[in-house]
């Protein structure tokens, strides 16, 4: 048994590698040729275009891992199949199960490994290329701002933090936006108001249905006052302040970000969907392991064409685990559902569905 581990171990690690170079490939070719003009149009040299990418590889090898080991385990399994080699193992008397533990364990390993290389890496792989996009990309205006960003939270000092929950940024408009007024780090007034715009003639913002909460040294609230009526504010940030220092969750690790909902909630900010995203980076490591116990019974489950069957299946599984996770995303932003189950209800489904399907299987 410790040959034929070796011998999957080997074949299946082979694939995974090939896998994961071609659609990094994949991914970098398709985002140069999308950005291709930003960078002649911004005279970016090729040297920081290079660096550029070179911080951009990690998060495109975290993004190709999953589907990497998916297509690894089809061919790996589905190869063996074709050669009868699984045959001669059952007839043997080794179990599908027993067969499955070396590929079981790697893919455990791998989450463990993705989970570090996300909160590690691709956190720093993602602030130095926001750096070199404030730098090159955007110094020419706003054309190369992205049209709407998400959970953005600015610090312009100890005694001013605002928190949107989405900006769109052709519009200048930041819809749930929470403002907080500190003193000695002790909350004085926080106003919140559903949407706001800035005016460009009176260098201000238009408050559309606000409420403003004045609290005591002591942290209890004192007074407060709603109105569904427009009114004009002056404050110390611009739109230009949002496009260029808003810091996004993944420009921040698992601890970071833990620590930075923390600090929101002390100042009365909704931390759902910072909550969320973190809930996120732990389970999406984890989607190594899903798509292996997922795609395993289904390249196996068949004598005559489980290659075929499993390569074609593997696009179907890949694509619509990534749907559920989007949609379990949606729930938890909206409040639907707690942070925690929205981050994991595709893993759940996907696992549950991965085990009846490996019991199912021919042993």
């Amino acid at each position: 048994m410790r040959k034929l581990d070796l011998y999957l171990v080997k074949q299946f690690l082979s694939i995974l590698t090939a896998s994961i170079c071609a659609f990094t490939s994949i991914f970098v070719i398709v985002d140069l040729i999308e950005n291709l003009d930003k960078f002649i149009d911004s005279s970016v040299p090729i040297t920081i275009i290079s660096q550029y990418y070179l911080y951009y590889f990690p998060w495109f090898i975290n993004i190709g891992l999953p589907m990497g080991m998916l297509i690894a385990t089809i061919f790996t399994f589905g190869l063996m199949a074709k050669r009868n080699e699984l045959v001669a193992m059952k007839s043997s008397g080794i179990s599908l199960y027993r067969i499955a533990v070396p590929i079981i364990f790697i893919s455990i390993m791998v989450s463990m490994i993705s989970f570090y290389f996300d909160n590690q890496l691709v956190t720093l792989g993602n602030q130095k290329r926001r750096t070199i996009e404030k730098e090159h990309l955007k110094k020419r205006g706003r054309k190369y701002y992205r049209e709407r960003r998400n959970n953005i939270f600015l610090q312009k000092s100890n005694k001013f933090h605002i928190a949107i929950d989405r900006y769109q940024s052709k519009r200048e408009k930041a819809l749930g936006v929470s403002m907080q007024f500190l003193e000695s780090g002790n909350l004085l007034k926080r106003i919140d108001t559903k949407w706001m715009k800035w005016d460009p003639e009176k260098r201000a913002w238009n408050l559309h249905i606000y409420a403003i909460r004045e609290f005591q040294p002591d942290g209890f609230e004192s007074r407060v006052r709603f109105s569904n009526e427009d009114t004009l504010l002056v404050l110390d940030f611009t739109p230009k302040d949002i496009s260029l220092e808003a810091i996004s969750p993944e420009e921040r690790n698992f601890v970071q970000l833990k620590g930075f909902i923390k600090e929101l909630r002390n100042n009365g900010v909704d931390t759902t969907r910072w909550e969320v995203n973190l809930h996120n980076k732990l389970s999406f490591a984890f989607t190594n392991l899903i798509v292996v116990l997922f795609g395993l019974p289904l390249v196996t489950a068949r004598t005559k064409g489980s290659l075929a069957f499993g390569a074609g299946m593997s696009v179907f599984v890949i694509f619509g685990y990534y749907a559920f996770i989007r949609f379990g995303q949606t729930l938890g932003y909206k409040g639907i559902v707690e942070p925690l189950m929205s981050a994991w209800i595709g893993n759940i489904v996907f696992s549950v569905g991965g085990i009846i399907l490996m019991i199912f299987s021919k042993k």
